[in-house]
């Protein structure tokens, strides 16, 4: 998606197609900044090559919901990406590499996930919780029959899954998970595309490409074009 002097690429954390097109758009806009779904504790996670393991003692700090999601999400993520042969967040290695070996300037626009986690203990229910686990268990974000409804016949974890089953998915956590959609959708589309409209105003001829998850694409980019009230600040490094 295109929008001024900004182009941004919608990925999966664990799919070669996402780290292919990263390395392709880099290499052929040749951007002045590459803007990451990253905030500062998970850029120097990946740059370190450390994997952020939580401890019992950060439990008062963001909260005992917080902390079970972050376990259960770095699980999962490893998990599926581990079946297709792909460490989570290799497109955004690449991305950083990129912007190293040709000294461009890169932006971090996520909000910190310790303030994610925090807003999780505080507003996500039991229910939801328990919900959330029990569906990712039974696989029913991805039943066949409804992979079918879309024109979809297999999942190809490879690839970024089709737009539409991204909107189907979305919509589902909204309607199920509502705080949950709410604090790590919703708050975190508005932090990320505040910032890159931010960026686009400050550097109006200077061009920028995002990269963020599929699933905040359409959304930023909508929030960019009609913002809410609300700003916040980020990091250039």
């Amino acid at each position: 998606m295109r929008y001024k002097n900004l182009i941004l690429i919608g990925t999966s954390h664990i799919a070669k197609q996402s780290l292919e097109e990263v390395e392709k758009t880099i290499e052929k806009e040749k951007p002045d900044f590459i803007a990451l779904e990253l905030d500062r504790k998970r850029f120097y996670a990946l740059t370190h090559n450390i994997k952020r393991r939580l401890r019992l003692s950060d439990i008062k700090r963001i909260g005992i919901k917080g902390f079970l999601f972050n376990i259960f999400g770095a699980w999962a993520e490893e998990k599926l990406g581990k079946m297709v042969g792909m460490k989570p967040g290799a497109e955004m290695i690449k991305a950083i590499q990129l912007a190293k070996e040709n000294k461009i300037k890169i932006a971090l626009i996520d909000q910190d996930i310790e303030i994610t986690l925090k807003k999780l203990s505080k507003n996500l229910t039991w229910k939801e919780k328990l919900n959330f686990m029990i569906d990712i268990f039974k696989g029913i974000f991805f039943k066949k029959s409804e992979l079918k409804k879309l024109g979809i016949k297999d999942l190809d974890l490879t690839k970024v899954p089709p737009k539409a089953l991204i909107k189907k998915l979305i919509k589902k956590v909204k309607i199920r998970y509502p705080n949950l959609h709410k604090v790590l959708i919703e708050e975190r589309n508005e932090v990320m595309a505040d910032r890159l409209r931010d960026l686009i105003d400050k550097h109006p001829d200077s061009k920028i490409v995002a990269i963020i998850g599929a699933g905040h694409e359409e959304e930023i980019l909508n929030l960019i074009k009609n913002p809410p009230e609300i700003t916040y600040s980020f990091s250039i490094r």
